[in-house]
């Protein structure tokens, strides 16, 4: 994946509220495979001997896998490793960078085979995290991204590990997540999809008006373009249609639209369903 998602990996709302998934998938793709073949059939001396203590099966790579697609600092991290330790490693997160949007599953053998490699590095048990967050598996996306927030003392993927606590049916330890953050220092995108986040938690609880106030603030504003407005309109549109607020759902689902220059959510459509 060619990274996963550089350090910042904000999540993706869907318009249920319901958890979700992380948007910029390609780019993680970047930074860190499906196992191409089957297994043969062996007898069962062959099958006693694949149970000795040889370390994990490693999954087929594609024939092009090429390591130089890894993000920089990613091949910076790698270096610590020996150096056809390194190679290996990285050519596993690179397939599953190139897997992750189309075979999540077959990704994520790819990234825990990394991580049975080299678990000590970050960037490894981050590539791990996300590429679970891809496949819904919750409980790992959480191990591995609380290990790299200790390993790096950083946030950056606060907004996901909320979201995942989410989808485990945990929206109090969503929000504990939120309020223990320091949001200024993170980078506001990420800031952004943790209030989202933490609105929808908010809305798990049954706490409607409260979703909405917690989307409110100084970038919730229809003559402001900035790069998280689509994701924050929506956002904020779906949470006033679930508190009984339809016109003005209405009016916040065509902002959004007007702001989705790149067409990534369906609020045209939702503004049309509702007039």
């Amino acid at each position: 994946m060619s990274e996963p998602r550089g350090r910042g990996a904000p999540a993706r709302g869907d318009r249920g509220g319901k958890p979700h998934r992380d948007q910029h998938g390609k780019r993680d793709q970047q930074r860190h495979g499906k196992p191409s073949g089957q297994r043969d059939h062996r007898d069962r001396r062959d099958r006693r001997q694949d149970d000795t203590p040889q370390g994990p099966v490693a999954p087929d790579l594609p024939e092009d896998v090429d390591v130089s697609a890894l993000d920089i600092e990613v091949r910076k991290e790698l270096r610590s490793l020996p150096k056809d330790l390194a190679e290996l490693v990285g050519k596993h997160l690179v397939a599953a960078g190139e897997l992750i949007d189309v075979d999540p599953d077959a990704a994520l053998a790819h990234a825990r085979f990394a991580k049975a490699k080299a678990s000590r590095i970050p960037v490894v048990r981050e590539a791990l995290g996300l590429t679970a967050y891809h496949a819904g598996q919750w409980a790992e996306t959480l191990s591995e991204l609380r290990a790299v927030r200790r390993m790096t003392r950083s946030n950056a993927h606060v907004a996901i590990m909320a979201d995942a606590e989410r989808a485990l049916g945990r929206p109090e330890r969503a929000l504990d997540l939120a309020k223990e953050t320091d949001v200024k220092s993170l980078p506001p995108e990420t800031a952004v999809e943790l209030r989202i986040v933490a609105a929808g938690a908010r809305r798990d609880l049954g706490q409607l008006d409260a979703a909405v106030v917690a989307l409110q603030g100084d970038d919730l504003d229809p003559a402001k373009r900035l790069p998280w407005s689509a994701r924050l309109f929506y956002a904020y549109a779906d949470n006033l249609l679930a508190a009984g607020r339809r016109d003005e759902a209405a009016t916040w689902f065509m902002r959004a639209a007007e702001a989705d220059t790149e067409e990534e959510t369906d609020a045209a459509e939702r503004a049309a369903e509702l007039g």
